[in-house]
């Protein structure tokens, strides 16, 4: 399975924006993003020119697709099917990569990244609708349960989260039973309730030409 493995401080310098991609660290003195916000390499401090309609809707794909860690391959996939669907089709994208499984358990507060929450559904600690599910890609729907599953319990990670999981809030569009360590997608999330530096249109805009 394909993925990004490089340095994740260096996508958000590239966009010139707090991608959120390493957890706490994102939130503390220590973002490179705060200490040097221009682009990464030795050309990255020049002045930058005009830019175009093609760069805007360049550099908001790759947010999109740097914020949920989706190859372009994988992401062209999910503007087809959005595309295909009812409904206003940059909203209907998000709401896709919204519903992936390693979104919602990042989303539900049981990892502190998407890419942690990758890793842990890699390592088949979840379950949905009591089903094991080790795929990050899958999608959730309305009314699915998301739970740690039994054998993951026991583990460090899952006894010291237990601790801090009641203090955290999910969106309106999920619901989290701490004490029993599982979630519910109650309904699918509105564009309002995504709250990612994310302009669709300029996406819509680009794979439209």
């Amino acid at each position: 399975m394909a993925k990004y493995t490089g340095p994740v401080c260096r996508l958000c310098r590239r966009e010139g924006t707090k991608l959120f991609l390493k957890g706490e660290r994102c939130y503390s003195d220590k973002c490179p993003v705060a200490k040097r916000p221009y682009p990464p390499g030795q050309h990255g401090q020049r002045r930058r020119g005009r830019v175009t309609d093609y760069g805007l809707q360049l550099r908001e794909k790759q947010k999109a697709r740097r914020i949920y860690g989706v190859l372009e391959r994988q992401f062209r996939r999910y503007y087809a099917e959005a595309n295909r669907s009812k409904g206003v089709t940059g909203e209907r994208l998000l709401q896709l990569l919204e519903l992936r499984l390693d979104n919602v358990v990042y989303r539900l507060g049981f990892a502190d990244s998407r890419s942690q929450a990758r890793q842990l559904v890699n390592h088949g600690h979840f379950a949905v609708n009591g089903r094991k599910v080790d795929i990050p890609s899958y999608l959730v729907k309305e009314n699915d349960e998301i739970t740690v599953r039994e054998s993951s319990r026991s583990k460090t990670y899952f006894k010291n989260l237990s601790e801090v999981l009641g203090d955290r809030r999910p969106p309106e569009w999920l619901t989290l039973d701490a004490a029993n360590m599982a979630g519910r997608v109650v309904r699918l999330p509105e564009r309002s309730e995504i709250d990612i530096p994310v302009q669709e249109q300029y996406i819509v805009e680009r794979y439209s030409r």
